[in-house]
């Protein structure tokens, strides 16, 4: 059987070939009374239907023919569901055949969630060149260390060159500074060659600012009563703008074969007026879709709900897993000792708060937060199992959100770093690394964009503006402030990764302390994850810089203890049987439970009867 069970699906939005040749061409222009396709040097009339909906089939289409919509008083558009731009977000959309490319690998079904490693990379960044192509001689190195997904950051085209990808205007065409479709798939197609899935970053909460035409003609796409931090809210009660999106999810699964999504800040994909919320059915159709692979859905969420992750058999019913900002921000104030923004929730009892992280998941389950001004967030999250939690030290936000777009290899001890390093390997929840995190890369990851006139002051401005809360940076406003300027081709220039910094002495080091700790997690942490069930976790101590975690997995207990100050601690138990130390050799007969500073120890005992 075909693992790919979408193969008949017909899309409403975007052109589909019919037969050999023969292309439907369709659009959502409720505004307008008539619309008009211009194809290469063609005009041809679309015919109305009820709902706004404007159609024409044409004949003798070329798989490389340049097309637009043109509006009543001539305004020519590019098609909001393009599937590739000929040139930017204003210019042509082209044609392109979905069966063009062939497969190597067309019966790759993925692989199970339990065994994600996940690799975050920027296409543009992750190498010199910032394509497609010249990502794949670099899978082999991600490979060696035991990475066994790769998530690209959003590939919807966007205004200019160079950007993360989060303000794109064109959702289903992939960015064309990157490369062509085909050699996307190519990309794809190389990955799982070599059993590494691949994830995509899609955003469905807004428009980028630059090159959304949506309003010239179909204004209800969007909610004037309701608003997001980037403008209207997209209005996902009527059914063709739910369409638009639910499309684009099965479009880049089937068409692409990407192994799953990761929704990006979905507490802004809101939709109170439908029987269905729009993530439940979302979710419900992509299920649907691909019964024969293991498809992974991944969300990002601030709200720190947890209805959309619930088991049924160990399976996500509707999303597989949530990224786990909370153990990302606690670990940061314990490695650097920032507690500006909001960090500050994380400032008081943070031993506490890391342990709870680290055995329930959300650290902020329903508590007041001081950074919403008291409000409460969260729900109770330990009844998730462990895997359903992303957990990360860095990642594009955490990293390129900062002023000056530091790691964390610049700004913690390095001995501390490992230990926390350590920690999101070989704890029960799916690690994430960041491009370059493999060898303690210290290349800055700023904010870019490729924006001009008025929009590029308007960011350069914001961005300013925005670090005027954080310590030395009250006069965030100020022209004579040092943050870098997000349209300087310099600063794209300077985000892109260090692959140099690999071979030296350093980069070695911590890329063999990735692959030792990935491994170790291969054989002792992922066969003992898949059923196991929530409230899996226990904190054994938390105090004072010590914390120590209990695991009961499928067939295993999972003990981890760590000291995470700068001066020795005494540990009330030491894990069973250790498999990992670091400093290595800090758990002996000898020593104790006393750790060392900096220090961690991981074990694990059988419970099969």
């Amino acid at each position: 059987m075909n693992p790919d069970d979408a193969d008949h699906v017909l899309y409403n939005w975007g052109p589909q070939f019919l037969v050999k040749d023969t292309v439907r061409f369709r659009i959502w222009a409720p505004d307008h009374l008539s619309m008009t396709l211009g194809l290469d040097d063609r005009s041809l009339r679309m015919q109305r239907s009820d709902g706004g909906w404007f159609e024409v089939v044409a004949s003798e289409v070329k798989g490389d023919s340049n097309y637009h919509f043109i509006l009543p008083d001539g305004t020519a558009v590019p098609d909001p569901a393009a599937r590739m731009q000929r040139d930017d977000v204003h210019g042509h959309s082209v044609v392109v055949d979905p069966d063009k490319y062939i497969w190597d690998n067309p019966n790759w079904v993925g692989r199970p969630w339990e065994e994600a490693v996940i690799y975050e990379l920027h296409v543009g960044t992750f190498t010199p060149e910032g394509t497609f192509d010249a990502i794949v001689p670099k899978l082999d190195q991600l490979l060696e260390i035991g990475v066994t997904a790769i998530e690209l950051m959003p590939l919807a085209q966007f205004p200019g060159e160079r950007g993360w990808g989060y303000d794109g205007t064109l959702h289903y065409a992939p960015h064309n500074a990157y490369g062509t479709p085909d050699q996307l798939k190519a990309l794809i197609d190389a990955a799982h060659g070599r059993g590494l899935m691949v994830f995509l970053d899609v955003v469905y909460n807004h428009f980028g600012p630059d090159g959304n035409y949506l309003n010239a003609y179909a204004s209800p796409f969007f909610d004037p009563g309701r608003h997001t931090p980037w403008g209207a809210a997209i209005d996902f009660a009527q059914i063709p703008v739910r369409s638009f999106f639910i499309d684009n999810a099965l479009y880049w699964l089937k068409e692409f074969k990407f192994d799953g999504l990761r929704f990006d800040a979905i507490d802004h994909v809101i939709d109170d007026n439908s029987d269905v919320e729009i993530l439940v059915e979302l979710a419900q159709r992509i299920r649907a879709a691909f019964p024969q692979r293991k498809i992974h859905l991944i969300t990002e969420d601030n709200r720190n709900i947890t209805w959309l992750h619930q088991r049924e058999d160990g399976d996500g019913v509707l999303y597989t897993a949530e990224w786990n900002d909370d153990f990302h921000s606690v670990a940061h104030v314990i490695a650097t000792g920032e507690t500006d923004g909001h960090f500050q929730d994380f400032s008081d009892n943070k031993w506490g708060k890391f342990a709870r992280a680290l055995a329930e998941g959300f650290v902020y389950q329903g508590e007041k937060s001081p950074n919403l001004s008291g409000r409460r967030r969260g729900e109770p999250s330990a009844g998730l199992p462990p895997f359903a939690f992303v957990d990360f030290l860095q990642n594009h936000d955490q990293i390129g959100n900062r002023a000056f777009g530091e790691r964390m290899s610049v700004l913690a001890d390095p001995n501390l770093l490992r230990v926390l390093s350590a920690i999101l390997m070989l704890s029960p929840h799916i690690p994430l690394l960041f491009m370059g995190e493999e060898w303690g890369s210290t290349r800055p990851f700023y904010f870019f964009t490729d924006f001009s006139g008025p929009l590029a002051d308007a960011v350069r401005e914001g961005r300013r503006k925005e670090f005027g809360k954080f310590a030395g940076f009250a006069d965030g406003a100020t022209q004579t402030d040092p943050v870098p300027d997000p349209n300087d081709l310099e600063v794209f220039q300077g985000s892109k990764i260090d692959w140099e910094a690999n071979q030296t002495p350093e980069g070695k080091s911590w890329h063999a302390f990735f692959r030792e700790t990935i491994s170790l997690r291969r054989r002792h942490v992922m066969p003992f994850l898949s059923g196991a069930h929530g409230n899996a976790g226990h904190v054994r101590q938390c105090d004072d810089g010590i914390i120590a975690v209990d695991w009961t997995l499928n067939g295993s207990s999972l003990s981890l203890g760590a000291n995470l100050s700068c001066e020795a601690k005494q540990l009330e138990t030491l894990p069973p049987a250790p498999f990992f130390s670091y400093p290595p050799g800090c758990a002996s007969p000898q020593t104790g439970s006393v750790l060392p500073p900096y220090s961690v120890v991981v074990g694990t005992r059988s419970t099969k009867m």
